[in-house]
């Protein structure tokens, strides 16, 4: 309303007259004032081979550019800033709908109302791949208006994100569904700002079908926030995981990671089944490390999944999923069945912080052993219904879990810097766990860089929030 109209660098838009009333932070002779009249600058439809490269590209209401049913074309090392407005989830700075082998490479991405990038394509009854891909970027300060809005979102069958930096975004930095997506060598940091229920990285269907066959490996998460309310207060860190596998996610291979510091846990499975969780790291999460929750028995989105259960199960490409050739109907199946939880590394030491909170778990469904576990010498405790803190890990160990897991310091080179590779003495090795390739991590140097090397912009991390001691 024109009335509310009351402060520096508010305005109010009278559409009948088409006058803009704006209040400037500043004199307004400092600098520009703009305003978008387009909602796309760039669409490119039904092509191939075409490649926009090196543009700096703003102002607009809507996605900024938009490739639909196009075949190998690329947007690359453009800056793309100032674009999306308050409207759905669609829109994106970059968005890539349908098509074959299409990239959005190497490219600053920033104060975006919306998503970064969206990659959608590929069949799912056939699972043929799009193979687009989500390569080099460097995106931050996501979700201006749409506080939905991450910094890559994945969907569809067979697309790729790699080798981006994503920072100071209200939600996930990243969102997938679909199928065998692939998500690698990422670094994400200081997300999930003004949302909770949240994560670094995220995935959940209620369908039964996605996103099976995906991949989450050697990315690197870290100080994962979470805001939220609580006792009447807003507050932050609140109410956030860095992985978080929710709905019935299945069939998750999740490998090589890195995961440090968030408010909830460092890794969530939310009735999430057939996930193998292998050779991560897990740093400092400061109620629990890894959680589990699940429905008891039944829930009415059981009889949503199943006439899709019953669809694809005939379907010939979805015989190569494991799981959901043998998990069954969602009205028979256990529920949190067959995940995995082997050869990783859990680190943290708040004293007040659990290992493990298995809620609702079906424990012969659930498989965790091989494990390097340090909680500097104080107790283990995991959440085992009915019995007392100090009994917790002996309990937790005669249902059968981590029959083979030391409790021992991992000897990381320098926890403190955040470097987490292994010493060669490191107890983890023994167990079979893999040097993680760090630095591989994050952006490279390429000629289809937007920028090299990158200052990274300021923000919740220059601010001086951190997680433990977060400001309201």
């Amino acid at each position: 309303m024109f009335e509310e109209l009351d402060a520096p660098g508010e305005w109010y838009l009278d559409r009948q007259t088409s006058t803009l009333y704006f209040w400037p932070p500043a004199d307004i002779a400092s600098g520009d004032v703009y305003v978008p009249t387009l909602q796309t600058i760039v669409a490119i439809h039904d092509a191939a081979h075409v490649t926009l490269q090196d543009f700096t590209i703003e102002c607009c209401e809507g996605t900024a550019v938009q490739l639909r049913s196009t075949t190998d074309c690329r947007v690359a090392a453009c800056t793309i800033r100032n674009v999306g407005g308050q409207c759905s989830h669609g829109i994106a700075a970059v968005a890539l709908e349908g098509g074959r082998r299409n990239g959005v490479v190497g490219n600053d991405i920033y104060e975006v109302g919306s998503h970064a990038i969206t990659l959608s394509g590929g069949d799912r009854k056939t699972l043929t791949p799009a193979e687009d891909f989500a390569e080099n970027n460097y995106i931050h300060h996501t979700g201006v208006f749409y506080k939905q809005g991450v910094g890559v979102e994945l969907s569809g069958v067979g697309n790729r994100a790699s080798h981006n930096l994503v920072h100071d975004c209200p939600r996930f930095g990243f969102l997938f569904s679909g199928n065998d997506q692939v998500i690698e060598y990422n670094h994400v940091r200081h997300v999930d700002l003004e949302t909770a229920d949240t994560g670094a990285i995220y995935s959940g269907g209620r369908d039964w079908l996605t996103p099976r066959g995906s991949v989450i490996r050697y990315n690197f998460f870290d100080d994962i926030y979470g805001y939220g309310m609580e006792d009447g207060h807003w507050v932050s860190p609140h109410y956030a995981w860095g992985i978080y596998l929710d709905d019935n996610t299945a069939e998750v291979h999740v490998v090589g990671n890195i995961v440090a510091r968030a408010m909830r846990g460092l890794i969530h499975f939310h009735c999430a089944r057939d996930n193998l969780v292998e050779n991560n790291i897990f740093v400092d999460g400061t109620l629990q490390q890894m959680e589990m929750n699940g429905w008891k028995d039944y829930s009415g989105f059981m009889d949503q999944m199943g006439p899709a259960y019953e669809e694809f199960i005939k379907l010939p490409a979805w015989k190569k999923y494991e799981g959901f050739q043998k998990g069954g109907h969602p009205k028979e199946a256990v529920p949190m069945g067959g995940n995995r939880f082997l050869r990783n590394i859990l680190c943290y030491p708040n004293p007040d912080a659990l290992l493990y909170r298995p809620n609702n778990l079906r424990y012969p469904s659930f498989e965790c052993d091989y494990n390097c576990i340090w909680h500097f010498g104080q107790p283990l405790r995991v959440a085992v219904p009915s019995t007392p803190p100090e009994k917790q890990w002996e309990a937790w160990r005669k249902l059968g879990f981590d029959q083979h897991s030391v409790v021992a310091d991992p000897r990381f080179v320098d926890a403190a810097k955040d470097d987490y590779r292994l010493k060669p003495d490191s107890p983890a090795l023994k167990l079979g766990f893999k040097p993680i390739p760090v630095e591989k991590i994050g952006p490279y140097q390429s000629p289809l860089r937007a920028s090299w090397p990158i200052v990274e912009a300021p923000g919740t991390r220059e601010a001086g929030m951190r997680i433990g001691a977060g400001k309201e």
